[in-house]
């Protein structure tokens, strides 16, 4: 009979008296302790009006119902595909979805819908997934900013993948202590990536040098983000430097000079397909056969492993002494040993690298020396 009669009220009354009764349906319904016959009646009525054709009839039952996880599962979801004046409190606020619910709205959604999902107080890992995969620019950059959305380390390396091109999302990236060192060397390279496509810095520079001067800078800056990885997560680095075509003699040779040991053991170890135990064993304490066999097993040829051997050895003298020059001693040592008689081209290629680490490294100490005189001098 209560429903009956609400029905036959809301063919005849006017839109401000059918939000005001909406509203307070919605309320009742959650907050009185209704027998289960009206409980029913109230439920049906809400869906009944569902079908208003007043918006602001509906937009007043989204607001009764949306923040309470007792509100009827049916409601929610026909509010979430309304208007999105009115979608927008349900998405936003409901604890009634499920993390299935809120990825096929994602999926199947417009951009203001993935935008509501981004910014819900929590947004579970599962969803931010399925945003990370097909959001865009707005809706990634909501769900970056967005505290309570639990982003793994794979979503953000997807969306490093698809909108690393964006300089405010690489930003939003870079700023999360806890981006893994793979996503960290991704969003570099896009920066190369920008730099290089620049035609204000092509024009200054010239498309060929700066082509140079990008992949030295990238191969760098490489290096300084292996050197500082956890060691949990040197295995994925090295693994998406080989996908990506990086792990070649030039670059691991600016790693073991410049003493990133622990990456570069995981390299070989990627490479060589021994255990990880065995790499290491033989670099920090092998016989030269041993360290010229386990680095010819990953490729390199007797000329460039001869190098490879020499500067392991190096390496160790240096480490020994603790030396703060790591860089330059093991270059300079290099340049001194194998300078001296003609070597293969591939060799010679190899040595020029380290010539150029050398040079490098002393230009940067000299710049330290001289701003740290100047503040001296101050």
């Amino acid at each position: 009979m209560i429903i009956e009669a609400f029905l036959r009220w809301a063919e005849t009354a006017k839109a401000e008296n059918r939000a005001r009764a909406a509203n307070a349906l919605g309320r009742a319904y959650l907050q009185s302790d209704m027998p289960k016959e009206e409980r029913l009646a109230a439920e049906m009525a809400m869906t009944y009006l569902l079908d208003d054709p007043s918006p602001r009839v509906r937009l007043s039952l989204a607001e009764a119902v949306a923040r309470s996880p007792e509100a009827p599962r049916n409601v929610i979801l026909s509010l979430a595909e309304d208007q999105p004046e009115i979608a927008g409190q349900i998405i936003l606020l409901s604890p009634v979805f499920t993390d299935a619910d809120l990825v096929d709205l994602a999926l199947h959604g417009s951009d203001v819908t993935r935008i509501l999902i981004a910014s819900r107080g929590q947004v579970p890992r599962v969803v931010c997934a399925a945003l990370a995969e097909i959001g865009g620019e707005t809706e990634i950059s909501c769900l970056l900013e967005n505290d309570g959305a639990l982003l793994s380390q794979a979503s953000l390396k997807r969306i490093a993948e698809r909108l690393g091109d964006c300089a405010d999302i690489r930003g939003l990236l870079l700023s999360r202590d806890t981006l893994s060192s793979d996503t960290r060397q991704l969003l570099m390279r896009r920066v190369s990536e920008a730099l290089s496509g620049s035609d204000l810095i092509q024009s200054v520079i010239g498309a060929g040098r700066l082509q140079q001067v990008t992949r030295e800078a990238t191969e760098s800056a490489t290096v300084a983000i292996a050197g500082s990885a956890p060691h949990e997560q040197l295995p994925e680095l090295v693994e998406h430097l080989r996908q990506c075509g990086w792990l070649t003699p030039a670059f691991l040779m600016h790693a073991l000079c410049s003493g990133k040991v622990d990456f570069f053991a995981c390299a070989i170890t990627n490479l060589s397909g021994y255990g990880e135990r065995r790499v290491r064993s033989i670099i920090s304490r092998g016989r030269i056969y041993a360290i010229r066999a386990l680095y010819e097993s990953i490729g390199l040829s007797r000329d460039i492993s001869t190098v490879f051997v020499e500067a392991t050895l190096v390496w160790r003298d240096a480490s020994r002494l603790n030396s703060e020059a790591m860089l330059e001693n093991v270059c300079s040592r290099l340049m001194r040993k194998f300078r001296l008689k003609e070597q293969p081209a591939a060799a010679t290629q190899l040595l020029d690298m380290v010539e150029k680490l050398a040079n490098t490294e002393r230009r940067h100490a000299a710049r330290n020396f001289a701003a740290l005189a100047t503040l001296a001098a101050a």
